[in-house]
């Protein structure tokens, strides 16, 4: 992780990181919304969990790609 990158590079890697986390938080909702989960009985709330988790996290790259932008929609 010593490579030297440009700007673009940064934001390209960030703008991926950021599609990543939106799926993975799509997946969740899905699995938390159905009732289930990864796992035996605490499976929902292991869905809950990740979609809270990736939501926070696309949120945040978000925040990073376009600052303000959350508070330009409210």
């Amino acid at each position: 992780m010593t490579d030297v990158v440009d700007a673009d590079e940064l934001l390209r890697r960030i703008r991926a990181a950021r599609d990543w986390a939106a799926e993975r938080e799509a997946t969740a909702g899905e699995r938390a919304g159905d009732g289930s989960g990864s796992g035996g009985g605490g499976g929902g709330r292991a869905a809950d969990v990740d979609l809270a988790v990736f939501s926070a996290v696309r949120e945040v790259l978000d925040e990073i790609i376009d600052p303000g932008a959350r508070r330009r929609r409210r």
